[in-house]
Parts: C-alpha cells; structure tokens; sequence
C-alpha cells in the first residue's frame, strides 16, 4: 500500500491554506540565521509551547552568536535548564564558538555548510536554509510523517531506514520549489493543527479530498512505528550534605545524562539501597568523615526521559562535620544560580527555602 493517490493538488491546497491559518511564533517573522538556528535547536525534541519561553529567553541572554560564544557553559546550562537533552545546549555553545572564531562570525548559506555545524542534522539544515534562504530542502519531522503517512497510504514504518529514505525523497517531490519556507512551515502546522495524532480534525483539512487514510478509514492506524522504546530504569540516591557554609555539590560528568550540570552527591544502584546498607556506603562513610550520622530519606520521585526511567530519593544527612574532597560547596543563595536537573530543581523548590 504505497503512494496510490495524485500530487497535484497537494501542494497548491496546502499553501493556499497556510496563508490563512499561519501559526504565528517569533521565529517566523525573521530570516537572521542565529534565530532561526537557536529556535531549531530548541525545538527538537521538544513541543512548540514549552520551547517559545525558552527561545524568548536565550534571545534575551544571548542576542547574537557573539553574545552566545563568549558565555560561560554553566550560564547557557542554566538557561536550558528544565528543556533536557542537555547535549543541544552544549552543540549550540560549542557551534557558536566556532561559527565566531573560525568563520569569523558568518553563517554556512547551503545545506552542506550546515550539516557542518555541531548539533545540526539534515532535518535542522534543511529547516535552516529554507526558512532563511527559502532553498528547496523538505524538513520531515513527526507532524510531516503524520500528514505524508495518512495522505499517500504510506504504511511503511517512520522510523525504519526504508520508511525515513521514503518520505524524504516524496516531500522533497512535493515542495514548492520557490516558497519552500512556506511550504516547510505549512505542513508543519497542518500536522500540529489539522492531521494531529489523535482525534484528527478532517472536516476542515484542506487536502482532505485525496486523503487515503481518509478514505479507507486508516486515520488511527496511520502512521506505522516498527520500534518499541524499552525504559532503562534507574535508581538515584541523593545526599544532601549541608553545614554553615553551604551544601555539597558536584558537577555530572562523562557521556550521560545531565553533563555539565550540578547535583548534590549521588549513589547509583540497581535498586533502592536499605537504610542500614546506605549508612555503611562507602560514599556515606567518606562524606561524614566517619562521624557519627543521621539519615532522612524523602519520597520517591520518578522523572522520566525519553529512553530512561529515573527513580530517586533524597537523602538528609546531618553530621558533626563533612568531608569536602571531590566536592564543591555551594551557598544556599547560590543554589538557584547552579543549573540542575529538573528533577533535583523540583526538590529544590519544594524543600529547600
């Protein structure tokens, strides 16, 4: 069951539509490529309404690529904090330091160049160049999987590599070759307004009459994902440690979750540790300087991520005195000033005042 229905009209009915029925943001009413990127990079992953405030507040921090290449990494952390996939904030800091020194602070004009920037995939670069350049390269996110899937009787799974070449090269066969930004945002807007996952509203779909799915009742069926994402669950254990001077803080390293951001000191296992195992742990033992200690556990608190499943309590420790080896200690005004996990700012806020 593959493309059985004609293109013609697609097109045509689709921007005759847009031009009416426009989603305004921001991002749509420039053409300065360090916009247009920033917005980009927030936007994947992430649903339009929870990324326009944080747009509007990198732009307020960071006006200019310039702005953004010589901030501190913990001030473009706190910044992103609460939009996870921390990695974007990092590529998006690091690209920014090279756009400025090695390209002397100009942008790529083409695809290619694009595809050069840290962070920046063929989705992105084709949304970038279009939307600035008006370049024909079709973006193909899940709004566009959604619409071309259901339009075309497409059953071919999204996320299979034959499913992703195929809507590809089909949206790339359908966009407006002269108003391919319009084209790129259209579609996007019809699959977030129009041809939604659930409860589609088909009545007043302007590409309605040759829609297959519409036809042969495929609505629900429409699109196809082949994978099942599997939640790795994980249990955190963390110590909050505080004397006169402030709490015990650590910054997350390597290439997992949350680098770069801060948290208090943290003891992973494969469950939840028992009282009288924790108070014996060796990170327990080298914090309290083996004094004599008191623990209070908080409830639970699960945070989920898109292949992760965290599972955590926080850990009150009281001790005569602590050892602060590997550790940095940070006043209790600063802790707002610190960039963390939202799961620990939730703590934060609700515990600590």
């Amino acid at each position: 069951m593959q493309k059985t229905t004609p293109k013609k009209n697609f097109t045509t009915n689709l921007l005759k539509w847009h031009r009416k029925n426009e989603r305004p943001f921001p991002w749509k009413e420039t053409t300065d490529p360090y916009k247009i990127w920033l917005s980009e990079i927030i936007l994947q992953q992430t649903r339009v309404e929870q990324g326009l405030p944080y747009y509007l507040k990198m732009v307020k921090f960071f006006p200019t690529v310039q702005h953004l290449a010589k901030a501190k990494e913990d001030a473009v952390l706190k910044a992103w904090q609460g939009l996870g996939y921390y990695s974007r904030a990092r590529n998006l800091h690091s690209a920014a330091k090279y756009i400025v020194e090695e390209l002397n602070g100009k942008f790529p004009e083409d695809f290619k160049g694009w595809l050069k920037i840290k962070g920046v995939g063929p989705y992105a670069a084709a949304a970038i160049v279009s939307f600035t350049y008006d370049l024909p390269h079709a973006v193909v996110d899940g709004n566009v999987y959604r619409v071309l899937s259901r339009y075309f009787g497409i059953d071919t799974p999204i996320d299979s590599t034959e499913g992703k070449k195929i809507f590809s090269v089909l949206a790339n066969e359908l966009i407006a070759k002269k108003e391919a930004g319009r084209f790129n945002q259209a579609i996007m807007d019809l699959g977030a307004t129009v041809c939604k996952p659930s409860s589609p509203l088909c009545t007043i779909c302007p590409v309605r009459e040759n829609c297959v799915a519409l036809k042969k009742n495929l609505i629900t069926t429409l699109p196809v994902k082949g994978k099942k994402i599997l939640l790795k669950e994980r249990f955190f254990h963390y110590i909050i440690a505080q004397n006169e001077n402030g709490f015990l803080m650590e910054k997350r390293k390597g290439n997992d979750i949350w680098k770069g951001l801060y948290q208090f000191p943290l003891i992973e296992a494969e469950k939840f540790i028992s009282p009288s195992k924790f108070k014996v742990h060796p990170t327990v033992k080298n914090i309290s300087a083996g004094n004599k200690i008191l623990l209070t556990a908080s409830e639970e608190f699960i945070y989920l991520l898109s292949h992760q499943k965290i599972h955590a309590k926080f850990f009150i420790l009281s001790s005569a005195e602590f050892k602060i080896e590997n550790y940095e200690v940070v006043k209790k005004t600063h802790l707002k000033k610190k960039a963390v996990p939202k799961i620990i700012e939730h703590y934060l806020k609700n515990n600590i005042h």
